[in-house]
């Protein structure tokens, strides 16, 4: 594996080190087998810091007070893939099954919500089952550990590219098109985007929502997860959830072989008990 000139290749401890300061800080288990994909993701890192060993990286990480260095290091080993309707049956589910059994406050939590894809697709799949006059009854909770990408979360800025998953007529309906300059860029109206409040949340640590929810979004996360942190996890939403509230996870993804209290309605979609 190629590094900068000067700079030695990953060792196993320093693999070791890394990788226990991403599980012990946020669960993320990464196995021997990927040192080549950590030397590879830490090295632009390295590079763009002029830091001259892997060593001497991590310490800086280490004795960063603020933790945005921390961040920015899980940020560089896990992939935040995601994109406007990504699973789209979800998003069915939700319209034609929760929401018509749902009135007053609508609250949903889309758990590591990366840029703000799904969080966006929610309240888009929202107002289109229920029409925009419903936006004063929508709470939808973003979070992420990732402090940057929650910038852009908030910001609701996508180039257009990003947006061709969306049916026709909802680019006019629920997105601002750019010009000028912003030619080629969309931004989420105002509206919407007062439907929805971002947050920093570690999902290793306990949280305590004011209110519980109606649904729970947690999709193509626990695959960075060890089953034991998987099961904690699962069982820590429970207590987020209403009675008969859903969680719902990646399709790449089961609660097969966790302890859990849910009942299980379809692939990937789970109900907590009345």
């Amino acid at each position: 594996m190629e590094t900068r000139p000067g700079i030695d290749a990953l060792s196993q401890g320093e693999f070791d080190r890394i990788t226990e300061l991403a599980y012990r800080t946020c669960g993320i288990d990464l196995k021997n087998g990927k040192q080549e994909l950590v030397q590879a993701r830490l090295g632009k890192k390295i590079r763009e810091g002029k830091f001259g060993s892997f060593k001497q990286y991590y310490e800086h990480v280490v004795a960063d007070k603020t933790g945005e260095e921390l961040i920015a290091l899980l940020d560089a080993l896990t992939t935040n893939f995601t994109s406007f309707l990504r699973e789209a049956a979800h998003f069915d589910f939700l319209r034609k099954t929760i929401v018509p059994g749902l009135g007053g406050q609508i609250r949903i939590w889309s758990a590591a919500c990366s840029t703000g894809e799904e969080p966006y697709t929610i309240a888009f799949s929202l107002l289109e089952e229920l029409g925009m006059a419903a936006a004063s009854r929508i709470q939808i909770l973003g979070s992420d550990i990732s402090s940057r990408a929650l910038a852009a979360a908030e910001r609701g800025v996508y180039q257009a590219e990003r947006c061709r998953n969306l049916p026709g007529n909802w680019p006019g309906k629920y997105l601002l098109r750019g010009c000028g300059r912003w030619e080629g860029w969309f931004r989420v109206k105002p509206a919407i985007r007062g439907t929805i409040g971002f947050q920093r949340l570690n999902l290793m640590e306990q949280f305590h929502p004011e209110q519980p929810f109606h649904a729970i979004f947690c999709r193509n996360v626990m695959i960075y997860f060890n089953k034991d942190t998987q099961e904690q996890l699962v069982n820590r939403f429970e207590s987020c959830l209403l009675p008969g509230g859903y969680l719902l996870i990646g399709h790449s993804e089961t609660l097969t072989g966790l302890k859990h209290p849910y009942e299980y309605i379809k692939p990937a979609v789970y109900r907590k008990p009345l």
